[in-house]
């Protein structure tokens, strides 16, 4: 408390001082000769208090000055230390990135050795920014050995072709657009139909017979038979099954096994599938 009101009253109090100083050299030095020792014991003695409070205040002041400078270098030293610990959440960031890739790298090529077949690993790198179609671009073209038509999967199932190859990118159309078309059968009950995007989104399951026994929960899976991608990779599940009017076709709707929007890396096929002996086709 002593020290704040010192701090407070610090001009007053060092005008004081000032005074009395002036006070003594009027009564010690400015008469020669004189007996000053009387007077200038008084004034010592009136002094004294005057001389502590100053003494109080100047080490005040110290503190003061030494405080602000140590509260810098803690706030300097915090802010390196701030700035190193975003530094190691980045970079542990990008370590944990790295793992999650070489992972799903991982999973790639267990597909392509269970596959059997030639294969290049890329990486999502565009979206159709139109939305006119379902598309997406991939980092990885011509100099790879990829060629249009090829066949692109994921590890949970079947994403589409390749419409467009550039040297070193290229552009997937996924089995979700309305110009799409991949032959498929059901797992269960081998009925047969084409699958397709439709433009509210979703899948749906053409050329169906209406006698076929599809239903809900059904694996549909790649017939081998269009040249393009190899039998039994799985495309979706059937969502729903129905008939209307006299119609020759069952309405098949389907969930699509890839979720397009989290794809990150895909498998290109670069060799087209064996073709199927006669008794396997359907």
């Amino acid at each position: 408390m002593r020290g704040s009101f010192l701090w407070r009253n610090r001009v007053l109090l060092t005008s004081g001082v000032a005074l009395l100083l002036a006070l003594n050299i009027m009564f010690t030095g400015n008469r020669p000769g004189a007996r000053a020792e009387k007077p200038s014991l008084a004034l010592l003695w009136i002094l004294k208090p005057v001389q502590v409070v100053a003494a109080d205040l100047a080490g005040d002041s110290d503190g003061f000055v030494r405080d602000y400078l140590d509260l810098v270098g803690v706030r300097q030293e915090n802010l390196l230390l701030k700035q190193q610990v975003a530094a190691l959440q980045s970079q542990h960031a990008q370590l944990v990135e790295v793992e999650i890739e070489n992972h799903h790298l991982g999973d790639l090529l267990e597909l392509r050795d269970a596959l059997a077949m030639t294969a290049v690993a890329a990486q999502v790198i565009g979206t159709d920014p139109t939305s006119l179609s379902h598309t997406l671009v991939l980092g990885q073209g011509w100099r790879s050995g990829i060629r249009r038509e090829s066949a692109v999967i994921a590890t949970e199932g079947v994403v589409g072709k390749l419409i467009a190859v550039a040297p070193d990118s290229s552009r997937v159309l996924l089995i979700d657009d309305h110009n799409s078309g991949l032959d498929a059968f059901d797992q269960r009950s081998r009925a047969r139909g084409i699958v397709s995007g439709v433009i509210d989104g979703g899948l749906t399951m053409k050329y169906v017979d209406r006698t076929e026994d599809v239903k809900p929960g059904d694996a549909i899976v790649t017939s081998g038979m269009d040249g393009i991608f190899p039998r039994g990779l799985l495309v979706g599940t059937v969502t729903a099954v129905s008939q209307e009017g006299p119609g020759l076709f069952l309405n098949v709707g389907l969930g699509s096994a890839v979720d397009f929007r989290r794809l990150e890396q895909v498998l290109i096929l670069t060799q087209k599938p064996p073709e199927l002996a006669p008794d396997s086709k359907g």
